[in-house]
């Protein structure tokens, strides 16, 4: 098999799993919009951040793969933490608890939080790439783009039983949490040497942000 074979191998099956992570996340958001289905999609979270990631590493192109790992593994502890710190000090993002729906905690932190983290980092991170501007100006967009998500995200956090924020409104600081603290991972991201390319990262953040936006409606609509 030549190259240009194998290279469209790789395609056809990139576009199989994008057409499933659509159609699973279409079906997440039809089924917690349906009040008789939702507590059992709601507990689904954690399911679709692991297959999400996995999704992600199998379309990993291959290249520096021991740092690339090592670097991660370190963000998902040092991630970890920071919301550990964050949850049980209340003096990071502000005051809040996490519910049920991010699966077993530790601390009273959810472990796939971790997750979530490298997720978004790693997808932001390829989305940006992309684009020809100097590395700081890649740095500083990536970090909006994260808090643009979270911004989105903060709004259906509490329905999904994800977590609750214990004023009425989310902390500005919050968000200047959470770009600070994503600039520092992009920028040691950056600053490993690592090259990320991979054919899954724009359509896995693309459909989890279009996945919030629907449902930030949604509930708005409804009450």
């Amino acid at each position: 098999m030549n190259i240009s074979n194998i290279a469209g191998t790789i395609r056809k099956r990139a576009l199989m799993v994008k057409l499933f992570f659509i159609i699973f996340f279409t079906v997440g958001l039809c089924g917690i919009m349906v009040p008789s289905t939702r507590s059992v999609f709601l507990h689904l979270t954690p399911l679709a951040l692991l297959l999400s990631i996995t999704g992600l590493a199998i379309f990993h192109t291959p290249g520096q793969n021991r740092r690339t790992l090592i670097v991660f593994v370190s963000i998902f502890f040092a991630s970890w933490l920071v919301e550990a710190a964050g949850v049980n000090g209340g003096f990071i993002f502000g005051s809040y608890t996490y519910g049920q729906g991010l699966g077993i905690k530790i601390f009273g932190t959810p472990l796939i939080i971790g997750i979530n983290w490298v997720l978004l980092l790693y997808c932001t991170f390829v989305i940006t790439d992309r684009i020809r501007i100097p590395v700081i100006l890649k740095i500083v967009t990536s970090s909006l783009l994260m808090v643009i998500y979270d911004i989105i995200m903060e709004q259906t956090a509490p329905w999904l039983d994800m977590w609750r924020f214990d004023e009425v409104i989310v902390p500005v600081r919050n968000y200047i949490s959470w770009f600070i603290i994503a600039f520092f991972f992009h920028a040691t991201i950056r600053l490993s040497g690592i090259k990320i390319k991979n054919e899954l990262a724009v359509t896995i953040f693309s459909v989890q942000l279009i996945f919030f936006i629907v449902l930030t409606a949604f509930f708005k609509i409804t009450g």
